[in-house]
């Protein structure tokens, strides 16, 4: 999936002829996210998490067969289609780390939920790097610059597929839905009162955190490459990014149990801000344009390890999918919004600019923050 949206950007400015257009490669695949996210939830409370997450693996599969089909004809709206069928895979991996907490106990949920979005680091890591080696390959065989990278992702989702039908046994959330049933005083039937404060800051800080992070990623392959960098140095920068994304999720996850929730999300707000601000700064240096992006990676995985906890644990296991689901219908849609609107801002501002515009985002969740922590307060 890094190879293949890192490339995205890029084969689409390749295809259309328009650098405007190369922020609809994270856009249609946040899309596909928003419009698999409601489905697979609902699949996953009626059959379970396996049959959920393998259907949208095979959709992602087909997604990138569509996407190479289209880099071959050249035809820009086929192009978008497939990658909007490959952002099924995203939603497929926003769905996992949920299915990581559905027989977690309470006191264990965010270190639970953040060992599976930790364990995609080496794939996610070494996926922007596969830009340069799929590109190879690709000509090798007669395919057009950057299209092999979807040979790699086609070959990946069909084996994830397989993994989730085959592995996932015992379902996790049919045998937790069986327990909070059968079983009134377990953990995972504790809470029958769903806490909309908690519902409302969870989704608040993962979508707009997102659209944060997805906006300043999607446009930073297309920065460097304005200015003379190599597909090498663009797959480094991405990997460093996703590796701040995904590295120190344990951590996070530790910290969402032990101080809080919300105090986790205020800290991922704080390097999210301190990483846009130098990205402003240094936005015509290519060492200050990695660090800043690996720092984004960093303040994103905090709020989206803490916001997705706390989404999780403020409503009950038999309304739980549903609420999962929503949570990355937004997320998914705060990210596609993002993404269109970077290309756009990049064109007008440049990137410094589209940094500093995105800063308006982290300022709305430190005040939903507030707002929460001094409801919380006044109610005690």
């Amino acid at each position: 999936m890094g190879s293949t949206l890192s490339a995205g950007a890029l084969l689409i400015t390749q295809v259309s002829g328009s650098e405007t257009l190369s922020g609809m490669a994270a856009t249609m695949s946040t899309i596909g996210a928003a419009v698999a996210a409601v489905p697979l939830a609902t699949l996953a409370a009626r059959r379970g998490r396996a049959p959920a997450l393998t259907t949208g693996a095979l959709l992602a599969a087909f997604g990138a067969v569509v996407g190479l089909v289209a880099a071959v004809l050249g035809w820009t709206l086929l192009l978008l289609a497939g990658i909007v069928l490959l952002g099924v895979g995203t939603a497929v991996n926003l769905q996992a780390r949920f299915a990581a907490t559905d027989l977690s106990e309470p006191g264990r949920r965010g270190r639970d939920l953040a060992v599976v979005v930790w364990s995609t680091t080496l794939g996610a890591v070494l996926g922007p790097n596969l830009i340069g080696p799929g590109d190879a390959v690709g000509q090798a065989i007669g395919l057009p610059p950057l299209a092999g990278a979807y040979l790699f992702t086609i070959a990946a989702q069909l084996v994830a597929a397989v993994v989730y039908l085959v592995g996932l046994r015992p379902d996790p959330l049919r045998l937790a839905t069986r327990i909070g049933l059968e079983r009134p005083a377990s953990p995972e039937a504790a809470s029958r009162t769903a806490d909309v404060g908690g519902i409302a800051t969870g989704m608040i800080s993962t979508s707009l955190s997102h659209a944060t992070m997805v906006s300043v990623m999607a446009m930073t392959p297309v920065h460097l490459v304005g200015h003379g960098a190599g597909l090498e140095l663009v797959g480094l920068t991405i990997s460093l990014h996703v590796l701040g994304m995904y590295a120190l999720s344990p951590l996070w996850g530790l910290l969402a149990d032990r101080v809080g929730r919300e105090a986790t999300i205020a800290i991922g707000q704080v390097l999210l801000l301190g990483a846009l601000l130098l990205l402003a700064a240094g936005a015509e240096s290519e060492l200050w344009v990695a660090v800043g992006l690996f720092l984004i990676g960093v303040g994103w995985s905090a709020a989206s390890v803490a916001g997705s906890t706390l989404v999780t644990e403020s409503v009950d296991v038999l309304g739980r999918a549903r609420i999962q689901g929503r949570a990355d219908l937004l997320m998914s849609t705060a990210g596609a919004l993002g993404g269109g609107a970077a290309g756009l801002v990049l064109a007008r501002l440049g990137y410094g600019g589209l940094a500093l515009a995105a800063t308006g985002l982290v300022a709305v969740v430190l005040l939903t923050l507030v707002v929460r922590v001094s409801r919380r307060r006044a109610a005690a």
